[in-house]
């Protein structure tokens, strides 16, 4: 079995525009104690994360609400790039979990497309899945369908294909989202 990490370095990872980055602080070090022990403070949205609807919507599902399900099993990795068109995701809406490989910006109407079809959870290189001039049509439409939103993955490795996904996110109660730690079993 091969196992392909899909996750950014939480340390070293892109934040998106206004969110606060990841810090690392050593609190106790060997050999002065007896233990390392390391506090860590994080947006719920750096690296490589899941979105749950309460992100954009007031009463949606929070992260822990969200079925486990949705973050593990068959799925299919894309490659596209541009703005991408109901035309250009209609061969992989058969996926109940699609990560788009490259530089792409899913348009509203390719979000339309994608919660009418099934789809369960997308995933996306970029830290959003929405744009940073325009960030909320596609996450209202894609979390308001109930399609969950795995962004900051780093598949430059990948080839497309099918595999066995895997990002389970931390339970957060409450939370509107989750950093996660993203694999792809290969079939």
């Amino acid at each position: 079995m091969r196992i392909i990490d899909i996750t950014q370095e939480l340390f070293s990872c892109v934040v998106y525009p206004g969110d606060p980055a990841p810090v690392f602080e050593r609190v106790k070090r060997i050999p002065e104690d007896m233990c390392n022990l390391t506090n860590i403070s994080l947006c719920v949205h750096n690296g490589t994360h899941a979105d749950a609807p309460r992100h954009f919507i007031g009463d949606g599902k929070a992260i822990d609400e969200v079925e486990l399900s949705a973050f593990y099993g068959d799925c299919t990795v894309a490659e596209l790039s541009g703005e991408l068109t109901a035309a250009d995701v209609a061969p992989y809406l058969g996926a109940e979990r699609l990560l788009l490989k490259g530089t792409l910006t899913i348009t509203p109407e390719a979000a339309k497309a994608i919660a009418n079809s099934g789809v369960r959870l997308i995933g996306v290189e970029s830290q959003s899945v929405g744009t940073e001039d325009a960030p909320a049509p596609v996450p209202l439409i894609l979390l308001g369908a109930g399609v969950i939103a795995l962004e900051g993955l780093v598949l430059s490795e990948v080839e497309p294909g099918e595999y066995t996904l895997c990002a389970f996110p931390l339970k957060l109660s409450g939370s509107d989202g989750s950093p996660v730690r993203a694999v792809l079993i290969c079939k």
